[in-house]
């Protein structure tokens, strides 16, 4: 799909949609979709994806973009085409930068079934063609503080051992009482809903919503009984974002 680059500001959550993999493999997805039909300069797509026993990804290419995969239950062993054989369990995360091209296979690890978050980066014009390479962390090595009636996880950003090509910032963020989120002005993200329930802004928000954030806007968020979500921004690049299945062009 040609994608087109939202810069006006959003301002209520939609829900995720429902995608079945051609392997077996359902994800909800955050976008693109009917609801939000576009990708979000630099952010390709974002989905929750969910492994069943003896389904998966069996290898396939991948080029011009870079892949964030943060674990939230159980295991996924990712092999690829530089050599790397790697299981990534709860809490640990991985980073491929696709670059001119890659090859990698993601399964369930002992054939039990497992969930994680995947986000797409697009790489700028100027490093399409940058050789792939494969980076991870285990979950003790994300930096994690208590932060205004919240407890955020770096995942990517400052502290994190995982950088990208693009400037961004990707935090797992626990919300017991209340939080807000706040970015450069410049950049664009969203909020997605993993597990519990709570408020953006007043509106409702939970497990497979998202809220996509443009603009010089600030978010708060809420919740008495408890929600985690993950809150990722990034520097936009100003270049449109041309997915073609596994490439972005």
């Amino acid at each position: 799909m040609d994608a087109d680059n939202r810069t006006s500001d959003s301002s209520d959550p939609v829900s995720g949609q429902t995608i079945r993999h051609g392997t077996g493999v359902t994800a909800t997805r955050a976008f693109p979709t009917n609801a939000y039909p576009s990708s979000l300069d630099p952010f390709v797509l974002f989905e929750r994806f969910f492994i069943e026993p003896d389904t998966g990804f069996p290898t396939h290419p991948h080029r011009g973009f870079e892949i964030v995969s943060y674990m939230l239950e159980g295991g996924m062993e990712h092999e690829d085409s530089l050599g790397v054989s790697n299981t990534a369990s709860v809490g640990d995360v991985m980073r491929i930068t696709t670059g001119g091209g890659i090859e990698h296979s993601e399964f369930p690890a002992d054939n039990v079934a497992c969930n994680g978050l995947q986000l797409w980066v697009n790489l700028p014009r100027d490093k399409k063609e940058i050789d792939p390479n494969y980076v991870d962390a285990a979950a003790d090595e994300l930096p994690t503080a208590t932060d205004d009636g919240a407890t955020v996880t770096t995942v990517v950003g400052d502290g994190s051992p995982i950088a990208l090509e693009t400037s961004m910032e990707y935090l797992d963020v626990r919300v017991s009482e209340s939080w807000t989120w706040s970015r450069p002005e410049s950049w664009a993200g969203f909020c997605y809903g993993v597990a519990g329930s709570g408020t953006v802004d007043g509106n409702a928000f939970g497990e497979g919503d998202v809220l996509p954030v443009t603009g010089d806007r600030s978010v708060e968020i809420r919740s008495e009984d408890g929600l985690r979500l993950v809150a990722v921004s990034g520097q936009p690049h100003g270049e449109p974002i041309r997915q073609r299945g596994p490439f972005v062009l």
